[in-house]
């Protein structure tokens, strides 16, 4: 693999395999350049690891991006590649971290206490973008690498937001609606004084759905009085200045991109294609619903307690009764286990990936949560259910040793998250964009922008050459690091 040694575009050539599905044979072999420890091309991030041990989380996402730009701090002009590399360890270091207690008032007049956090990562390309995650295993080292994911995936859709990223320890099961409506409440309290268009903008993750933004959005409004700030909050209901599309988005940009790496690297079409998804909230949700309407079959959804398995694919009654389970009645898939609820069988303790049951799968979506996917998972699933591609709806669900296996299979389609799921963020750029024109568009416009943003992304990973995972680290972090250089912020 050869990289020019412009710092604005890096031109490839890559040398395809003489047979599909074979293992490369020089995957790991080390390249030449103008580092001086070759051995250890990443060697000077050795005081990061140093620094955030604790964080194996975000050390993780770094290693990941940085193993990917290693031609990058190599080759070429030495100057250039020191650049690169002074660019990336700027890039590791949240331009802040706000962190703030959030007292609250449970059913039976006891006062709570859980931590708020807000990372405010990188702003070079535009305010803050990234969203709010209540779930109790949130801590600053967990939100530094959803920051830093975001960062790139923002610098993907060609819009102008930065990187964050923010939530609680708080954990919304088994909480009463009022729980949660006085635990927002009490969240925005602290949050909203940090908070602009122009500044800070977050949106929902994982337990923040639009109830969630609902009530942070309105005591927002009782704080400042403010209403021309629709553009605060990203992900609010349609009568309160939401877009279309905003729910639907991340699962649906996630198809898109599928449909496109299909048709170009497979010369398939989606019609017929067999599909491990994972989780069963938003992003599955909907990007269920699009492969079905593209004649795909969905053969798993899960939750932390277990996965539902449908060998034949999910009926449209079978996704309405997920949807009614876990969005409206907020139970359990295991609840759907018995009484022909639907027309799949319900396996605990498992995940789609662990299931080693012989069932062939053409794709998996793994659209739950980081980490979720590991090295015994993809070799099962590539030697013995016969995957064709992993596209990740969640943020760096595939462990270092997956990615590692995954990247010995260059015929692969392999496409990480900042990618595949930059649906979200788009349609949340759109929704600011709304928002400060007072105006609402219709869906179907929304939805043409959508998949304009998520062509374009996967057009950034195909020109660079090289693997889809190295297109998107490459191209997000040049337009990064460019931006950094003309702000006279590194140099």
């Amino acid at each position: 693999m050869t990289y020019s040694s412009s710092p604005s575009i890096i031109k490839t050539t890559t040398t395809s395999s003489a047979a599909k599905r074979n293992k490369s044979t020089n995957s790991n072999s080390n390249e030449k350049g103008n580092n001086n420890n070759i051995d250890d091309p990443l060697s000077f991030l050795n005081e990061i690891r140093s620094k955030y041990g604790h964080q194996p989380t975000f050390l993780q996402a770094i290693e990941e991006m940085a193993t990917t730009l290693s031609p990058l701090f190599l080759d070429g002009d030495k100057q250039e590649a020191a650049f690169h590399r002074r660019a990336f360890l700027a890039m590791t270091e949240p331009e802040r971290i706000i962190t703030f207690r959030v007292p609250w008032m449970d059913d039976d007049g006891n006062l709570q206490f859980n931590r708020g956090f807000r990372v405010e990562f990188n702003s070079v390309l535009g305010p803050y973008k990234g969203g709010l995650r209540f779930h109790p295993t949130v801590d600053d080292g967990v939100l530094k690498f959803l920051g830093f994911e975001q960062i790139f995936k923002n610098a993907l859709t060609g819009l102008p937001l930065g990187g964050g990223k923010g939530g609680s320890d708080f954990n919304p099961k088994g909480k009463s609606e009022g729980e949660v409506r006085r635990f927002c409440e009490s969240f925005m309290t602290e949050l909203h004084r940090y908070l602009h268009p122009s500044t800070d903008v977050p949106a929902g993750d994982i337990g923040v759905g639009g109830r969630e933004i609902g009530y942070m959005y309105g005591q927002y409004k009782r704080l400042t009085n403010k209403h021309g700030d629709g553009g605060v909050l990203t992900g609010k209901s349609i009568l309160c200045g939401g877009s279309h599309l905003r729910p639907e988005a991340t699962g649906y940009g996630v198809v898109y991109i599928t449909k496109l790496a299909v048709e170009k690297k497979l010369n398939r079409s989606l019609e017929g294609m067999r599909c491990a998804v994972s989780g069963s909230g938003n992003v599955f949700t909907f990007c269920a619903q699009k492969l079905m309407s593209y004649g795909a079959k969905v053969i798993t959804a899960s939750d932390s307690n277990g996965v539902l398995l449908f060998e034949d694919g999910m009926t449209q009654q079978d996704w309405d009764t997920i949807v009614d389970c876990k969005q409206i009645k907020r139970d359990r898939l295991s609840s759907l286990a018995t009484g022909g609820k639907v027309s799949g069988r319900y396996i605990p303790n498992e995940t789609p990936w662990s299931l080693d049951l012989n069932i062939p799968f053409d794709l998996a979506l793994p659209c739950a949560t980081q980490n979720e996917i590991n090295k015994i998972d993809v070799e099962r699933m590539i030697e013995k259910n016969g995957l064709l591609g992993i596209i990740e709806g969640a943020n760096l669900p595939t462990t270092m040793e997956a990615q590692k296996v995954i990247r010995t299979y260059p015929d692969l389609i392999y496409i990480p998250g900042k990618a595949s799921n930059a649906g979200g963020v788009a349609v949340s750029g759109m929704e600011m964009s709304q928002n400060a024109q007072r105006l609402t568009w219709e869906p179907e416009e929304v939805d043409k922008k959508l998949q304009a943003i998520m062509y374009n992304i996967y057009q950034q990973m195909e020109d660079l050459g090289g693997t889809l995972e190295q297109g998107a680290n490459i191209a997000g972090f040049l337009k990064v690091s460019q931006a950094m250089k003309d702000l006279g912020w590194i140099y």
